[in-house]
């Protein structure tokens, strides 16, 4: 018989076979983990013909469906019930990591399904009238926009960047919102997408490197400030992303202005001889980057950075093309 379909499981033994969730998460599953790899196997049952593919990652989605909360916002540890059911097993909601890319895939699955699979954009724009209800917030003095986690519903006022990404799915969202971009719900979507970018680009421009540390604490009176746990940067590509869809899609020119900055700061403190490096605190220039180059550094970082650039570019945002959360794109399925 079939295995029982339900979420998949974080790490695989290749050897014998057998999966398992990580201890340091209490083996729970990661909501992101489970959320992020329908685009990918769709697109592989449509390359094989094995509807298996498709199927077996597409549930995973009815699941979250199923258990998704009034304000549209998930948690972001899960228990599998069995018998394709789940739980969430934690009160933390962030668009940052853990939860991010579940959100992203919402709007993605379906633009990659001709904008014909209700389900993913109805949990989409859902949890983006929780997103502004809830977590939504400004800074002071500036009045700067930024995502707040919840956990156990009380907010924590910082960002991670991460959520720059948002910029971008926010964006998409409002372009391609089916009451049109003229509908005011597209409109508050694209302004929050502007607004949140901005922020990100201040994450950049306000510390000594020009550089975004991990994340930002919001405190008040002094918009945000680098936090003592994580000054650093691993080369993450979050805002040059948002730069790209929201430099696309309304043609303002302040996209790539941002986005040359960002690169300049790049070339100046993160290159080595042979390859780029992380930086152990973005607000001192003088320590040599690390020896570590993370893997999005070149599939996402710089691909965003020179497609931003590009403007003969064959990739159709809105028509043609759907990027993963690792900035691959694939072919949106047509008739």
């Amino acid at each position: 018989g079939k295995a029982r379909p339900g979420l998949p499981r974080g790490s695989i033994n290749l050897q014998n076979g057998r999966a398992h969730n990580f201890q340091w998460n209490s083996n729970a599953y990661i909501l992101a983990e489970v959320g992020t790899q329908q685009i990918e196997y769709r697109y592989l049952s449509k390359a094989t013909g094995k509807q298996d593919y498709a199927e077996k990652s597409e549930k995973v989605f009815d699941i979250l469906d199923k258990i998704t909360p009034e304000d549209g916002l998930l948690f972001e540890k899960l228990k599998d019930e069995g018998k394709g059911e789940a739980s969430f097993v934690s009160q933390k909601t962030s668009f940052g990591a853990m939860s991010d890319s579940t959100y992203e895939y919402m709007i993605k699955l379906w633009i990659q399904g001709g904008r014909k699979e209700e389900k993913y954009r109805k949990m989409w724009d859902k949890a983006m009238t929780g997103l502004h209800t809830q977590l939504l917030r400004k800074s002071t003095p500036n009045g700067l926009a930024y995502i707040a986690d919840r956990n156990n519903g009380r907010l924590e006022h910082k960002m991670d960047h991460l959520a720059c990404f948002m910029g971008g799915s926010l964006a998409l969202g409002a372009y391609t919102d089916p009451s049109g971009i003229d509908s005011s719900r597209a409109k508050r979507d694209l302004k929050t997408a502007k607004a949140l970018t901005y922020t990100c680009y201040q994450m950049y421009a306000r510390t000594k490197t020009g550089i975004s540390p991990e994340f930002v604490k919001f405190s008040i009176g002094d918009d945000f400030e680098v936090p003592i746990s994580a000054p650093f940067y691993i080369l993450r590509p979050e805002a040059v992303e948002a730069f790209y869809y929201l430099s696309v899609l309304t043609g303002d020119p302040i996209y790539r202005e941002w986005g040359w900055e960002v690169f300049q700061s790049i070339e100046k403190y993160c290159k080595t001889e042979y390859g780029y490096g992380s930086l152990h605190d973005v607000n001192n220039p003088s320590i040599e980057p690390e020896d570590k180059m993370e893997s999005f550094f070149l599939a996402e970082t710089l691909k965003y950075l020179y497609l931003l650039f590009d403007p003969d570019s064959e990739i159709d945002i809105l028509n043609k093309h759907v990027f993963n959360t690792e900035a691959h794109p694939v072919k949106i399925f047509q008739n």
